[in-house]
């Protein structure tokens, strides 16, 4: 279990021990950033790897900033993990958010936290156990309706969008990303589309981005 705030982590913990079936062992690991999941992650595919994994979505980036959230640690657990079943649980419930997070991970279980009470958890981690995939009821009620979004911000977008986020300038971009100067200047320059900024500021599209739950 992956969350930075231990009540929440606790309280995931007593709701699943408290409802598991008499015939199942749970035995949780806990990480309360990317660096922390990240060794855990790599640490159990070379000794016992984990079954299910939950993942809150926003988190301290990793020291290096090349791990920036839930979603980086689910696609490393993709990678090292592949068998693990994977939940993400996040408080971003716009439907352009929820579908990126869909595209780009396509998790067993994405749960809403302003969705969540102990009994649905219970409830998604046996479905999920099962190899059912379970989403609560927002993620559902958006994709019943068939809501569409054309924003899809890939790894590397959401990389450039951190590291502005953290002061580091376009220039000095090309020293934290394997792109060339003007490949960032054209992912920056479609990111602004995508996000509808009129100007040229980076401070509009951050804003932006952040109001959408990109950062």
């Amino acid at each position: 279990m992956v969350d930075d705030h231990p009540m929440i982590i606790e309280g995931y913990q007593n709701t699943l021990i408290a409802t598991k079936k008499e015939f199942q062992q749970l035995d949780i690991d806990i990480a309360h950033d990317c660096d922390m999941a990240n060794e855990l992650i790599k640490k159990a595919a070379s000794t016992k790897p984990y079954d299910v994994l939950f993942f809150d979505i926003s988190l301290p980036a990793s020291k290096d900033g090349l791990i920036t959230s839930g979603e980086d640690l689910a696609k490393i657990a993709r990678v090292y993990l592949p068998d693990a079943k994977i939940i993400i649980l996040t408080m971003f419930n716009e439907s352009f958010r929820i579908l990126n997070i869909i595209k780009e991970i396509n998790p067993e279980g994405l749960l809403i936290k302003s969705d969540l009470t102990s009994s649905e958890l219970a409830e998604a981690f046996q479905h999920i156990l099962n190899s059912e995939t379970y989403y609560s009821s927002t993620v559902s009620n958006f994709l019943n309706t068939s809501i569409t979004s054309d924003i899809y911000v890939d790894e590397t977008n959401r990389k450039i969008l951190h590291l502005l986020s953290q002061g580091i300038k376009t220039r000095s971009l090309k020293d934290h990303i394997d792109l060339s100067m003007s490949a960032i200047e054209k992912r920056k320059k479609q990111l602004k589309v995508l996000f509808s900024i009129e100007d040229s500021k980076d401070e509009s599209l951050l804003k932006e981005a952040r109001n959408k739950g990109f950062l």
